[in-house]
């Protein structure tokens, strides 16, 4: 991976004899730094401005190009705080900048990293790639550490639309994400490429023009791949693919935004039960098809139906009235101090039966690890009790229906959606109650359309107050509920069978790509020891 004539782009920036010249050039790769974060933002849900995505990558590697591994560090670092600060406030609606902050700066320390790696192998030949390859390292690492990660705002979860979406289907998230930083490294390649150029002197101008074209090409070309990808994937038909099921999707609506929702949760409760009990006055009038299965969503019922008679006979008469199962999202008081996040397959004869434990409660909102150290941050980690998380994964049978089942966050996962992608259709329950009218819940439900694409699978979004969906296995929302508002849709979905190269991959892809990425990092790090020996033998 030395350095050699005619690569692509390798770095011609010398060491600047002067500290006072470094400082003056720093504050301008801060900014660039600081707008390619914001372009990042702009790529995800709500402003879904998705073309953007690449502008992160392509303005860190241009900012980081050349630079110090102290410098990258910083680079990246203003990259991540101008990417997550407002990527992430909707963690905040409720709590206070505190929690909202911390996780923001958590996440951006991440980046940093990749600003010093990115900085350290930009001297390499084909960086581009290696950069690109860094990106998937850097995600991959965010996702698993610390306290099982939070993956949210990877690269490849703003691609919703257009060509690079299709990729998921042959490598998950992580080849999307690849394509998508790819995408930017080329440019900043090709940026450099055409300063180069234009600085050169007529007789060496051939030699420079070369690494602007490969760059280019590289620009139409992974795009193209994309493009391509798409012509063997399912289309928007939520019924080819194998016998269908009536599934109906019930959004039954909060009293209220908030933080007191566990203080509606009668109210809530009812309105579930009250949506299913209209829709069965419809099937009976012959306006809606008779349902095989029903969903509910998470914390439909925060009143634990196993020791409440109310609320068991609440639920029992919704089973009863529509004539079909309910997956009923309920808060379960145990084991001991613990509670349960647990979806139940409630059978309107024999009554509760299958259950699914959520199996990745979220730190600080679900539970609170070192509970008495960081109440001495904030008392409101009092308001949490914790969530025991369950051991096995969400694979329910429902009235004969077979389900992958994901409770809220539990959909960024890469793992946890892996486990359970084999059912012939995805649900995602899940409550955005406490996230107020932010863009969270249009976030969580572009992570549904890239699982449907990964897997081949329609994913039905069964959401407390929105938003709930129908995705289609192309990544369509064929359906889809507005916030705070109750909603109620029936749709015939076919049980597929069919596995995806992504999902026989499984993490293949993200661990190469990790290698990839780490073997370059590996290489310059050799190659900057080897240059440091050669210039005191000198």
């Amino acid at each position: 991976m030395a350095t050699a004539p005619g690569a692509l782009l390798p770095t011609t920036t010398e060491r600047d004899g002067s500290a006072r010249r470094t400082a003056a050039r720093l504050p301008w790769r801060t900014l660039l730094a600081a707008v390619g974060g914001l372009a990042m933002m702009l790529a995800f849900p709500g402003p879904a401005l998705v073309p953007l995505a690449v502008l992160g990558p392509a303005a860190l590697a241009l900012a980081v190009h050349g630079r110090s591994v102290r410098g990258g560090l910083w680079l990246g670092l203003v990259t991540g705080l101008a990417f997550f600060v407002p990527l992430l406030s909707w963690t905040g609606i409720y709590v206070g900048p505190l929690p909202w902050l911390a996780l923001a700066v958590f996440e951006t320390l991440h980046l940093a990293l990749l600003g010093a790696a990115t900085a350290l192998m930009s001297r390499l030949r084909w960086w581009p790639l290696w950069a690109a390859a860094l990106w998937v390292a850097d995600e991959a690492l965010r996702g698993r550490l610390v306290l099982g990660g939070f993956p949210w705002g990877r690269l490849g979860l703003s691609q919703t639309d257009g060509p690079l979406l299709a990729l998921a289907a042959y490598g998950g998230v992580p080849l999307v994400s690849f394509a998508v930083a790819l995408i930017g490294t080329l440019l900043a390649a090709a940026a450099l490429a055409l300063h180069r150029l234009l600085r050169s002197e007529p007789p060496a101008r051939r030699a420079a023009a070369r690494p602007l074209a490969v760059a280019v090409a590289g620009l139409v070309a992974v795009p193209l791949v994309g493009a391509v990808a798409w012509l063997p994937l399912p289309g928007p038909s939520l019924t080819e693919g194998g016998p269908t099921a009536t599934v109906a999707v019930i959004q039954g609506n909060v009293p209220r935004a908030g933080l007191d929702f566990n203080a509606q949760r009668r109210a809530v409760l009812d309105n579930h039960v009250q949506r299913t009990l209209e829709l069965a006055e419809a099937v009976r009038a012959g306006d809606q098809p008779q349902p095989d299965v029903v969903l509910w969503p998470e914390n439909s019922s925060d009143i634990d139906p196993y020791i409440n008679e109310d609320a068991a006979g609440q639920i029992e008469s919704a089973a009863r009235a529509i004539d079909a199962p309910i997956l009923v999202g309920a808060v379960v008081q145990g084991p001991g101090r613990f509670i349960s996040n647990t979806a139940i397959v409630w059978d309107p004869e024999d009554g509760p039966g299958e259950t699914y434990v959520k199996r990745h409660p979220v730190p600080f909102g679900e539970y609170v690890p070192a509970r008495d150290f960081f109440r001495f941050f904030s008392t409101q980690v009092d308001r949490v009790t914790d969530q025991r998380a369950g051991e096995e994964p969400g694979l329910l049978d429902i009235g004969g229906t077979r389900v992958g089942d994901l409770i809220c966050f539990e959909v960024v996962y890469d793992g946890l959606v892996a486990d359970v992608a084999d059912a012939g259709m995805l649900v995602v329950q899940t409550n955005n109650a406490t996230f107020g009218r932010t863009a969270e819940s249009e976030q969580q439900l572009a992570m549904s359309r890239l699982r449907a694409v990964e897997h081949g699978r329609t994913v039905a979004v069964a959401a407390t107050s929105g938003i709930s969906a129908i995705v289609a296995p192309d990544g369509t929302v064929v359906r889809s509920s507005e916030l705070f508002t109750p909603d109620v849709f029936v749709e015939e979905i076919a049980q597929r069978d069919s596995r995806s190269l992504a999902a026989r991959l499984g993490a293949g892809p993200e661990w190469a790509l990790t290698a990839l990425g780490l073997g370059a990092v590996a290489a310059a790090l050799r190659q900057r020891r080897a240059s440091a020996g050669g210039s005191g033998a000198s």
